[in-house]
């Protein structure tokens, strides 16, 4: 599943009740961090504790080559989708509208839950 900036932010700002069991309910997932969203918190971290927080977990968690060096880590999201499939995890309407387009699923958080839409 790859994370998003908003998706990462909003996880780490808010309380979410079912993140321990999260595998349970959907499955086995693993989830991973584009460079560009790693970019993208390293610009928010020192103004928003919850984008610090993100970047925090992203640097622990496993990254990957999506967007490395791009202007907009939403374009290189979807681009990746069209190319591979897959699961992007966002809170970003636009974004969950171009993923869906791209052939690609759609997770997102909804009264403090983790959902696939």
């Amino acid at each position: 599943m790859i994370c998003d900036t908003s998706f990462l932010v909003h996880v780490h700002s808010v309380r979410v009740r079912n993140i321990g069991s999260l595998e349970t309910e959907i499955g086995d997932i693993s989830l991973v961090v584009p460079d560009a969203v790693v970019a993208e918190l390293e610009r928010l971290a020192p103004s928003s504790p919850g984008a610090a927080r993100a970047l925090g977990a992203a640097r622990a968690g496993r990254t990957i080559g999506i967007g490395r060096g791009a202007a907009h880590a939403d374009a290189a999201i979807v681009a990746h989708v069209r190319r591979n499939g897959g699961i992007v995890a966002t809170m970003d309407r636009a974004l969950k509208r171009a993923v869906r387009e791209a052939g690609g699923s759609v997770m997102s958080v909804s009264r403090d839950r983790i959902v696939m839409e």
